[in-house]
């Protein structure tokens, strides 16, 4: 069975990467959660970074604000797919720090990014990257996409209506 790791510098970042822990459970995927600080513990990102596909991870979540520097250096640590979730701290410049930081990476070092606070998106990623080996959670992509689309034909139904 496949495992996302979601990580973030802080627990002021989880009520933005609950988004992930949230729709990868929906998936019946296995969440490991945890706090891993670029900056505070920089012995446990490498530890981390480096041993994680050894621990059955398949694709790594890494959330940050300000600098934002956690996805980038996981990502150079790891060989596993990193998505980054730029997220919009008290101390950010409009998120537009984090979007930038995780965005631009150098050659050789990628990082899959989401949009400002897209927790949710990094899961549907992690949990598409997942399907194209597993059958079982494409299937599960598959049922989730149908339903966005009944929901926005029923939204449209309703538009019509005048309801």
């Amino acid at each position: 069975m496949s495992k996302v790791a979601i990580i973030m510098g802080s627990t002021s970042d989880l009520p933005v990467m609950q988004d992930a822990v949230d729709i990868l459970k929906e998936f019946n995927i296995e969440v490991e959660v945890d706090i891993v600080s670029a900056h505070r513990t920089p012995e446990k990102l490498f530890d981390y970074g480096k041993n994680a596909h050894t621990r059955g991870i398949s694709v790594i979540i890494a959330g940050a604000g300000g600098a934002a520097h956690l996805p980038g250096m996981i990502a150079s640590l790891s060989p596993l797919p990193v998505i980054g979730v730029p997220v919009k701290s008290s101390n950010s410049i409009d998120g537009w720090d984090s979007v930038l930081s995780i965005l631009q990476m150098p050659g050789g070092v990628p990082v899959a990014t989401v949009a400002l606070n897209g927790a949710k998106n990094a899961g549907i990623l992690a949990a598409q990257i997942i399907g194209s080996s597993d059958k079982s959670v494409l299937d599960k992509i598959l049922a989730y996409k149908e339903n966005l689309k009944v929901k926005v034909e029923e939204g449209a139904k309703e538009v019509r209506s005048g309801k």
